[in-house]
């Protein structure tokens, strides 16, 4: 169960850190929206994962 809680977050974590990224360089080239999505809503939501993802492998250790 810890292994499967460590895998599970390390893609949570990653696909935070890919959110932000995308929404960081959609706001750098003055796109202020993203699928309907504000680009500060979506880089909130990609700092949300990152921390989920965090907990989850600090709760499998």
């Amino acid at each position: 169960m810890k292994n499967i809680l460590s895998i599970v977050g390390s893609i949570i974590g990653w696909l935070g850190v890919l959110i932000c990224f995308v929404s960081g360089i959609m706001k750098l080239v003055g796109s202020y929206h993203l699928f309907d999505y504000e680009t500060m809503t979506l880089f909130t939501v990609g700092i949300a994962m990152i921390a989920t993802g965090c907990l989850a492998k600090f709760e499998s250790k």
